[in-house]
């Protein structure tokens, strides 16, 4: 059989045998995609997590326990979504002549190839947009109009879905595919190999990871030069809003401040010095943020229960966390009253043994165990507690 000239490739549509290389093939395929699987399975659970946190149902209690929690599942998270970059374009690639694949003949068999490729779309459709704005949302670059958190979540759920549909369809195929050995001869022997390109996407999967993840994991800050959040912020913590960014640098350096606690008809108002002669409680806890960055730092503060006390408010009310913040989102956020009960829940007023500096929220700021990092509300200025 002759095979095609470059002439003749170029005076017609390609065929799936025009690209000649045996790199391709299911084995790479199958090998390749039951990784990248795995990658968008932890990064969809650990995103379900962190939506949960953001939208807790009515009926549902999280608890402050593990501290570490959230910090690992928003590592996870974005480590996982990165790994799957690199995973993911090998993937395309090693499927891409299917495109060239001529329709079927007949009604049904042509319905059946079109709902599969169909699919197959929207699959990659949401698998890049996902990753795509996952990374620009890390970089904290937001060229959209849409709220990032709602569509990202929307499109989690479709790309889990048809991933599920992808897996039930081809599931024959990839267990032939992970049968093959990856080793195998091909027509052009200069060519990359099946095992050279497998090896190639574990090993640009696993940079990825390395260059990125010090943001999370501290023992590798120094060779994590990609990373968003690697190095010191103000007292040694990075921030991602700042003081003048929340509207809030000339108002929280106002000697004139005052904390107010409410509950129902009592109030209590409180200056810095007041708080600060109440008893101190010091926590070593984590800052840990939906892009996936985390530090830990020594708080000393005034326990949240104990300021609750003062205008007698029951044990386990909820509390809502006001802030003098005026510009951008998370300008409160509401504490449930497990947490609350927790001593290490803090109105913090020192961060590493030094008076809070304003970028992290000076005069006073809410740090809890297993907690987002922006309901870790800063600049605080109201304690509403739920009659």
């Amino acid at each position: 059989m002759r095979l095609p000239t470059v002439g003749d490739i170029e005076r017609r549509i390609p065929r799936p045998e025009d690209f000649d290389s045996r790199a391709r093939g299911t084995a790479l395929t199958a090998r390749v995609g039951s990784l990248l699987g795995v990658c968008f399975v932890v990064c969809f659970a650990t995103g379900m997590w962190s939506h949960l946190q953001y939208a807790t149902p009515s009926w549902l209690t999280l608890s402050p326990h593990p501290t570490q929690l959230y910090r690992v599942t928003q590592g996870l998270h974005v480590i996982s979504g990165t790994a799957a970059i690199p995973l993911l374009l090998v993937k395309l690639w090693s499927v891409y002549p299917r495109l060239f694949i001529r329709p079927a003949r007949g009604a049904r068999a042509l319905l059946v190839e079109v709902l599969e490729r169909g699919s197959i779309a929207v699959l990659v459709a949401a698998s890049l947009f996902m990753l795509a704005s996952g990374t620009l949302n890390i970089i904290g670059w937001y060229p959209w109009e849409f709220s990032f958190r709602r569509t990202h979540e929307a499109v989690a759920w479709v790309a889990i879905g048809s991933l599920l549909v992808h897996i039930a369809v081809k599931l024959p195929v990839i267990r032939q595919g992970l049968g093959e050995p990856v080793a195998e001869g091909q027509v052009d022997p200069a060519g990359p190999t099946r095992r050279s390109v497998l090896h190639g996407a574990l090993v640009a999967s696993g940079l990825a990871v390395l260059l990125t993840a010090g943001q999370t994991v501290p023992w590798l800050r120094r060779i994590s030069v990609f990373s968003v959040r690697p190095g010191d912020g103000p007292q040694g913590l990075p921030i991602n809003r700042t003081a003048a960014g929340a509207g809030t640098d000339r108002t929280a350096l106002d000697p004139a401040w005052r904390l107010v606690i409410v509950a129902g008809e009592r109030s209590v108002s409180l200056s810095r010095e007041q708080l600060a002669a109440m008893p101190q409680s010091t926590h070593r806890l984590p800052i840990a943020c939906v892009e996936g960055w985390s530090r830990s730092a020594t708080w000393t503060g005034v326990p949240l229960r104990d300021l609750a006390a003062l205008v007698g408010a029951a044990p386990g009310a909820d509390i809502v966390v006001g802030s003098l913040q005026t510009k951008g989102a998370f300008g409160s956020s509401r504490v449930v009253g497990n947490v609350v009960r927790d001593g290490r829940t803090m109105l913090a007023l020192e961060l590493n043994g030094q008076t809070l500096d304003v970028e992290h929220g000076y005069p006073a700021r809410l740090i809890a165990p297993n907690r987002p990092g922006v309901f870790q509300t800063k600049w605080v200025n109201r304690l509403q507690v739920d009659a």
